[in-house]
Order: C-alpha cells, then sequence, then structure tokens
C-alpha cells in the first residue's frame, strides 16, 4: 500500500513538520490565554514507549497530579491501539480524567468518568501491569459513589487521597 501524504489541515497528526503548538494551562490542565503564563510543564508523552507512560501516570496520579497521568495514559492508549491492552489504557486515562473533572468542579463529568474507568479496568486481572484492578475497580465506583451521595464534593478545596495504580 502507499503511504498518504502527511495531513496539513486542522485534522493533521502532529508531526515533526506540522507540531500542534502548545498552549498554555493552568495546573488542572485547562487552556489559558496564548499570553498567559504556562502553570503545567508536561512530558513529552509521544517520544515515551508504551511502558514509559504507564509508569509516569502510575507516578502523577501517586503525586495528585491528575492532568498529566490522563495525558500519559491516554498516549499509552494510542500505543496499544488494536491490541488486547487498549481498553485497559483507555480506562486508565479515563480515570485521570475524572479525577481531573473532581478537582475542577464538574460532578456529573467525575461520575461519568471515573465509571467507564472503572467497568474497562476491572474487566482485567489483578495484577495487570502491576496494577490492582479489582481494588482499584472498587475504589472508582466508590469515589462515583461518594460524588452522587454528596460525600465528595467536586471543587478546587476537595481533598482526597490518590488511587492506589
Amino acid at each position: 500500500m502507499a503511504e498518504l501524504p502527511e495531513a496539513t489541515g486542522k485534522t493533521g497528526a502532529p508531526s515533526p513538520t506540522r507540531k500542534k503548538p502548545e498552549r498554555p494551562r493552568d495546573r488542572l490542565g485547562r487552556p489559558l490565554d496564548w499570553a498567559a503564563t504556562n502553570e503545567l510543564e508536561l512530558e513529552d508523552f509521544d517520544s515515551m514507549t508504551l511502558e514509559q507512560n504507564h509508569e509516569l501516570g502510575r507516578t502523577h496520579v501517586r503525586a495528585g497530579r491528575y492532568f498529566p497521568a490522563h495525558e500519559a495514559w491516554e498516549t499509552a492508549w494510542k500505543q496499544a491501539r488494536g491490541t488486547d491492552d487498549a481498553e485497559f489504557f483507555k480506562g486508565l486515562s479515563q480515570m485521570g480524567a475524572g479525577y481531573v473533572h473532581l478537582q475542577r468542579g464538574n460532578a456529573h463529568g467525575t461520575k461519568t468518568l471515573l465509571r467507564r474507568a472503572s467497568h474497562r479496568i476491572g474487566q482485567y486481572p489483578d495484577g495487570h501491569y502491576s496494577i490492582a484492578t479489582t481494588a482499584l475497580h472498587d475504589r472508582l465506583e466508590a469515589d462515583a459513589a461518594a460524588v452522587e451521595q454528596g460525600d465528595l464534593v467536586p471543587g478546587d478545596a476537595v481533598t482526597f487521597d490518590p488511587p492506589v495504580v
């Protein structure tokens, strides 16, 4: 099959000749004005292996940095496309995004993404990529329920222990 020419429009994939400019972001990953000072430094996830991105995601979650964890696992998910592990990394990425929504004050986004993540992660055996999947599934379900019941209130002041990953 002949190689397709590189896309150049808005939907083209970033490449060395067509890089998407890095927009400044706040600490929770929200885009800021182009002239604002960037508050969030992200690694070059595309230059890392799936395994490196997974370990980086785990490191970020343990430190309570959920947006970078989401980004690392989203890249791992893309790297795992077409494999049996794709849904696992998609679930981890959704977990990171769910906790970002919790910190940003979005109850609906938190519940939706944590439940999607728990469903995906819970399909894998304990110890998959060194994750206790059953315990993580249960934790995500519990946190989604706590938000639903008003026991865990989304917002800038929310405090919670990171899930074990």
